[in-house]
């Protein structure tokens, strides 16, 4: 009997002292001589569930709970009314009427299937819609496409860009940079440029910035620009303008070659401080150029696209998070809008914003109102339609699984365009809604880092705003037929 006693007692010793030691290491300091320590939590399983649980709950119901609005702030940024376009009000009233009357549901949609229309009037891509369907034949009808690393490369605006020149017409690839981070991963044009210095808006505050956000430098006597369009899409073959667009030159000398052929033309470029373009006609696939005396030139890049239907520029630039677009230099925009104006500007951000440790977002709406406000002054012809972030995946208990920080900011951006009075674009919900990044990485549509699409995910995502777009044009041509 005591020496059964004398091995309880030994139970409780070592019960004691594991019990001990776990509440030491639970009380330990962040930091020991500069070294980070992980504290021991042994219910941080549970508490994390838990919590974690409760918080997508709450989530879930703000973004229920904004299905269910019957209200869109009408109240646009800064006090500017949004552009009537020519409408009178009572005519305003009576689109939104019919709005109600057509769509079973109003304000918020979880699939991403249609557009979100928060414009005064139901009016918001009008101009838009009023191009393609009148236009394209005419003029290039011109989208712009800003986004982060989640369009780099042409990553889903590919696919967007040959589904428009599809049906509307048009080829080419559109605008491409001096240089790009992922010039060497983009399968719709290869590019090569040497003897450039490369500014960004993400991080310098000095120079003039437009939609592109980056500005090459010549820094030696002689640099260059390689580009040749692939056969990736049909669009690509070949496109009927070629175009350098630069922002300051004084006496730099351009020898332009195209389609591999010996003859090069020489010429000098117009001196100017302001951006312009020189233009040609013919039919371009592959351009060779190079610019001596090129120091002090400064150059924003070229474009290889037609004189008529649709035209899509990637905007891309990895890390940024929409906010620099508030400080787009006005004169600058004034002057690349002559030469390329836009009919429609798409901004897809959140990568960048998202944040597991932050669940408000209030501050990212208030900036990005700032941001979308001179993009409106910027670019007043153009309609904005704002993207939603996309679904991203963190390690959960039970395998990988939605960041709770997407819904939150997603309900943020859904604010700032009904704020705006702009459209919006559930990106999130058109990519299938929560933990859709886990199927699209195991169909090898998406990297395995559960954030980034791969370029057969991007062409799911294009394929349902293709669907999101004819759907609002479908609508906007119901509404036309019922009003006359």
């Amino acid at each position: 009997m005591r020496k059964d006693e004398n091995q309880l007692g030994r139970v409780w010793v070592l019960m004691l002292f594991t019990l001990l030691f776990c509440l030491g290491a639970y009380f330990l300091p962040e930091r020991i001589a500069g070294h980070a320590l992980k504290r021991l939590d042994l219910l941080s399983d549970f508490s994390d569930t838990q919590r974690t649980t409760a918080l997508m709950d709450s989530l879930r119901q703000q973004l229920t709970m904004e299905m269910d609005a019957v209200e869109v702030d009408s109240v646009v940024m800064e006090g500017e009314q949004f552009p009537s376009v020519g409408i009178d009000s009572t005519a305003l009233a009576q689109r939104d009427s019919l709005y109600r009357a057509m769509y079973a549901i109003e304000g918020a949609d979880s699939l991403g299937s249609r557009i979100e229309d928060y414009s005064i009037g139901h009016i918001g891509l009008s101009r838009f819609l009023a191009a393609l369907t009148h236009e394209a034949t005419q003029r290039p009808v011109r989208i712009a496409v800003l986004g982060d690393s989640f369009i780099e490369g042409d990553i889903m605006v590919g696919d967007l860009r040959s589904g428009l020149q599809r049906q509307y017409g048009g080829r080419g690839v559109g605008f491409v940079p001096v240089h790009a981070v992922a010039a060497q991963y983009r399968p719709t044009v290869s590019e090569e440029a040497e003897g450039w210095e490369t500014w960004s808006i993400l991080n310098d505050h000095q120079k003039a910035y437009t939609l592109p956000g980056m500005l090459f430098n010549g820094v030696e006597e002689e640099a260059s620009i390689h580009a040749k369009m692939s056969d990736r899409y049909p669009e690509l073959q070949e496109a009927s303008t070629l175009k350098v667009i630069y922002a300051q030159n004084q006496q730099t000398i351009m020898h332009l070659s195209t389609n591999t052929q010996t003859d090069t033309l020489t010429l000098p470029l117009p001196a100017t401080d302001q951006i312009t373009q020189m233009e040609w006609q013919g039919a371009f696939n592959e351009v060779d150029i190079r610019f001596t005396h090129a120091k002090g030139f400064q150059a924003l890049g070229i474009a290889m696209e037609d004189s008529v239907g649709v035209v899509v520029d990637n905007y891309s630039l990895r890390g940024h998070s929409g906010l620099s677009l508030e400080r787009l230099d006005s004169a600058s925009c004034a002057a690349f809008r002559q030469i390329r104006p836009y009919d429609l500007i798409i901004l897809q951000y959140g990568l960048n914003v998202a944040q597991d440790s932050v669940m408000n977002y209030d501050w990212y709406a208030h900036r990005m109102l700032k941001a979308i406000a001179q993009v409106k002054r910027c670019f007043p012809e153009a309609d904005l339609l704002l993207l939603s972030v996309s679904d991203r995946s963190r390690q959960g208990e039970q395998g990988f699984e939605t960041m709770p920080a997407v819904l939150a900011l997603l309900h943020a951006q859904r604010k700032v365009a009904k704020r705006a009075g702009i459209p919006f674009w559930n990106l999130f919900g058109a990519m299938g809604g929560e933990n859709s990044m886990v199927r699209y990485v195991e169909n090898n549509w998406a990297s395995k880092d559960y954030t980034h699409l791969g370029f057969r995910g991007g062409r799911e995502v294009a394929n349902a705003l293709l669907e999101a777009l004819a759907a609002e044009k479908d609508f906007y041509e119901e509404m036309e037929k019922k009003m006359e």
